[in-house]
């Protein structure tokens, strides 16, 4: 049996996934020689496929200001069919003619 990332494996090395899949983080056993993780342990780690770089792991960085909420909205398909063939930003260019809607009638945005 040949494994992509590893060389050849033997069917008795193949690990047991829905074991896995249904361990809890308490069934987990660190010590020196397996120690838990923290978040700052993947700085700067190099994400492989294959032994090819695919990306490097980076956290998201904190919001710019102000602030935007997420919800769920529908539109019609002409709408964003029109803001997504604008290309990369379109929400960002979305939420600005809504606010120009807005402004046009007289109601200050709420910031």
């Amino acid at each position: 049996m040949k494994n992509a990332s590893t060389g050849k494996t033997s069917p008795a090395d193949r690990t047991d996934w829905a074991h896995v899949r249904a361990m809890k983080d308490a069934d987990i056993v660190h010590d020196e020689d397996s120690p838990a993780t923290r978040p700052g342990d993947w700085e700067g780690a190099t994400l492989k496929q294959g032994g090819r770089e695919i990306g490097r792991a980076r956290a998201r960085g904190p919001n710019k200001r102000p602030t935007k909420e997420q919800v769920a909205v529908r539109y019609s398909p002409e709408v964003l069919a029109y803001f997504r063939a604008t290309g990369a930003g379109w929400q960002t260019r979305m939420d600005a003619a809504l606010k120009d809607w807005i402004a046009a009638r007289g109601v200050p945005a709420a910031s």
